[in-house]
């Protein structure tokens, strides 16, 4: 893989982040409008993106790929299952609001996005498996914890809490429901 410039990198992040924005308050705004938010030239994102759909597709890379690192910064394979699940839980928490367009498809545009999200699952449902027991509905757990997530992540977060307070309860919540424990 051929590493970019740095500015090169930094004009794609520019991009990335304003068409995230743009397409976050209009799904069907153009490549002119993201160009504008950016403060780059139109020929500055067709040189970097051939089209609309494939801005998005990198910007759903961009997106699972760092969600990706964040899982594996927990140490899925070799931290606790409840340590990396409130890491990875955290990590994610970081990342998701960022992306909120990007990753509000349930299945990404492109091939490669597509498998990025599918390790993230695996790599959910090995830490769900250790922590639940084999006899526990794995693809269920992670279909309750992805809507937790995501309304931690979307939703109003109560005022000063950080993604370790917030982390703690969707997990909380997954494993113990919402009773208040004694």
């Amino acid at each position: 893989m051929v590493r970019m410039r740095a500015d090169a990198e930094r004009s794609m992040r520019a991009i990335m982040a304003a068409a995230e924005n743009v397409l976050s308050a209009s799904p069907v705004a153009t490549m002119e409008q993201v160009a504008e938010a950016a403060g780059v030239a139109r020929a500055t994102v067709h040189r970097r993106f051939a089209s609309r759909e494939a801005l998005i597709e990198a910007m759903e890379v961009t997106a699972w790929r760092e969600i990706l690192q964040a899982v594996h910064d927990a140490r899925p394979h070799t931290a606790p299952p409840l340590v990396a699940l409130h890491q990875a839980t955290a990590g994610i928490l970081q990342i998701k609001p960022a992306w909120r367009f990007t990753l509000a498809r349930p299945v990404p545009l492109s091939a490669e996005a597509q498998a990025v999200q599918a390790e993230v699952m695996s790599l959910c449902e090995e830490v769900f498996g250790k922590l639940l027991g084999p006899d526990a509905d794995l693809v269920w757990a992670r279909q309750v914890y992805l809507a937790l997530l995501g309304e931690a992540a979307h939703g109003t977060p109560p005022a000063g809490q950080d993604p370790d307070t917030i982390a703690a309860k969707v997990i909380d919540t997954l494993l113990h429901g919402v009773q208040r424990r004694a």
